[in-house]
């Protein structure tokens, strides 16, 4: 959910920090206080376009940081996926707005708008008079229909999932076989030429590192024989003899010498153990200029044939097997061919099949959320409703072969019509407060933002809205800024949005309610510039009451 809001330097807000809490999260304040200036903060935030006179008058930059806490496993492997780290269980959402560009992040890291809205469409979902995303974009109508059957179709979207990827497989199989006769048999004679190539080598493992340090000695045998010669003629000296012989003198006059005379002998032996091999070494060690080259050009070979195909032996040899693999394929060409259009055809005909279980499965389930979406919206203050998904085919995908679109009638003997073209910015907030009540439990973004979602409506269907948002606050974190004291009284935590004058110039601040403030405001609201005792009586009634009611409803949803 939404931990804080921080804004900085933002119109008319000059710093700003809102913590925000689990349950119904509303805000109220005066008409030109400033609402719309939090939610566009987090419009911001989360990827909107910003206008040049966004940054407040006299600052440089503006700031706004959104934290969210992350608990939800697959809502973490989700946004892992996309390289975002959430080992902390926080992702902190920033932008700064400076003339001329800005820069996103997350979690401190630099990001694409594209990222940034990737990532936050799961995370929150703002509802404002111009942000109607799902409901605007017929591409997303779908996801509404699939989000309340969601288990009930589970088994037929996973079947046409398999069933695409082996679709998609078997179209990439039969591609390749787009060789005419001409092609397929210059490169099968390439194929025999590069499999002879590496057979006739007749490499082998590790060869090449024995033939490295076969050159290096050969290249290098001159100066080797000239040093080993010179090694030979100081160890020829035969100095250690000399000593031995001075100390068997002196051991006729000392026995305790006799340690290190027995010293010098097995030194002596050690040197002309060493005069002996060094003279081996040498005399084996004959300059051949025919080994020579026949060990470079061997390396050449092999060199060569790593250049060409592989880094190693191994890869060498990997890359004649597939090779290998590939002239077969040549040599039984039109028989495979048959073959992959055959698997081809089984593979598009059991997509279909599961594109039509999986379609029958979801004209069926339609008819069910549309009553309930009729039956929300005629309490919603709506004097006539008919709902309906117009289903259409497009080419099949991971997802299916259907393409919805969510159509009502809001009107009695109405046809019904999309509902992006039919209904008004209020009329759209209330029928997706609609969809939100009805898909409340399945819907996963844990957090729901509704702006102005109370525009033209009052009295009883005022009532109905309170209680829906207290109804979809039980499975989510909902903000929601309203002016009618019906929604209001409902909040489980309630801010109030103020403008007042500071250096002479407006400044907006936003803080929480404590203790009676929430009933205080209440009264604000139901009673205008003057707050009487009445008002203030009947302010107090009015959040027991709410508090009486939400409870009543929490307990049924649960």
């Amino acid at each position: 959910m939404l931990l804080e809001l921080n804004v900085r330097d933002i119109a008319l807000i000059k710093e700003a920090e809102v913590n925000f809490r689990e349950g119904l999260n509303i805000m109220t304040g005066e008409t030109g206080a400033g609402k719309s200036v939090i939610i566009g903060s987090c419009m911001l935030a989360l990827g909107a376009k910003a206008k040049s006179d966004v940054i407040r008058e006299g600052a440089e930059s503006a700031y706004i940081e959104l934290v969210f806490s992350i608990d939800d496993d697959s809502r973490k492997e989700k946004i892992e996926a996309m390289g975002i780290d959430t080992s902390e269980g926080t992702i902190v959402i920033s932008r700064k707005i400076s003339p001329g560009r800005s820069v996103s992040r997350i979690n401190g890291e630099a990001v694409s708008l594209t990222q940034l809205r990737e990532i936050a469409s799961l995370l929150i979902d703002v509802y404002g008079q111009n942000e109607f995303q799902t409901l605007m974009d017929e591409e997303k109508h779908l996801g509404i229909l699939d989000a309340y059957l969601a288990g009930d179709i589970r088994k037929e979207k996973a079947d046409v999932a398999e069933a695409f990827r082996s679709y998609k497989a078997a179209k990439a199989n039969l591609a390749g076989f787009n060789l005419d006769e001409y092609k397929k048999e210059h490169e099968a004679e390439l194929c025999r030429y590069e499999i002879d190539e590496i057979e006739n080598a007749k490499l082998k493992e590790g060869e090449e590192e024995e033939l490295e340090v076969l050159y290096k000695r050969l290249n290098n045998s001159k100066n080797i024989i000239e040093y080993m010669d010179r090694a030979h003629g100081l160890l020829s000296e035969n100095y250690a003899d000399s000593a031995l012989m001075y100390v068997e003198e002196a051991l006729r006059y000392d026995e305790g010498l006799k340690g290190i005379r027995d010293e010098l002998n097995d030194a002596a032996d050690i040197l002309n153990d060493a005069l002996r091999e060094i003279s081996s070494y040498v005399s084996g060690l004959e300059l051949s200029e025919s080994t020579l080259r026949e060990t470079e050009e061997r390396l050449d070979l092999i060199r060569g044939l790593e250049n060409k195909y592989g880094r190693t032996v191994e890869d060498i040899f990997a890359y004649r097997d597939k090779k290998a693999e590939r002239l077969n394929e040549l040599n039984n060409y039109d028989e495979n061919k048959l073959k992959a259009e055959a698997e081809l055809k089984r593979a598009e005909d059991n997509l279909k099949k599961a594109c039509d279980r999986l379609t029958k499965k979801r004209r069926d389930g339609s008819k069910g959320l549309c009553e309930r979406l009729e039956a929300e919206l005629l309490e919603l203050g709506f004097e006539s409703v008919k709902a309906e998904f117009e289903f259409s085919e497009k080419p099949p995908a991971e997802n299916g072969a259907d393409r919805v679109c969510l159509k009502a009638s809001l009107n009695r003997g109405a046809r019904p019509e999309p509902v992006n073209e039919v209904a008004s910015g209020g009329e759209l907030s209330r029928i997706m407060l609609s969809i939100k009540t009805v898909l409340a439990k399945s819907d996963d973004i844990p957090t729901l933002i509704f702006d102005e979602i109370d525009a033209g409506i009052s009295g009883r269907t005022a009532q109905r809205v309170a209680e829906k948002l207290a109804l979809i606050g039980v499975n989510h974190q909902v903000i929601c800024i309203t002016h009618l004291p019906q929604i209001a009284s409902m909040a489980d935590t309630h801010y109030v949005i103020e403008k007042m004058q500071e250096d002479d110039r407006n400044v907006t601040s936003i803080r929480r309610l404590n203790g009676d403030e929430p009933e205080g405001e209440l009264a604000r609201l139901l009673g205008g510039a003057e707050i009487t005792e009445s008002v203030l009586t009947n302010a107090r009634e009015m959040k027991k009451l709410a508090c009486e009611v939400k409870e009543r409803k929490r307990t049924e949803a649960r």
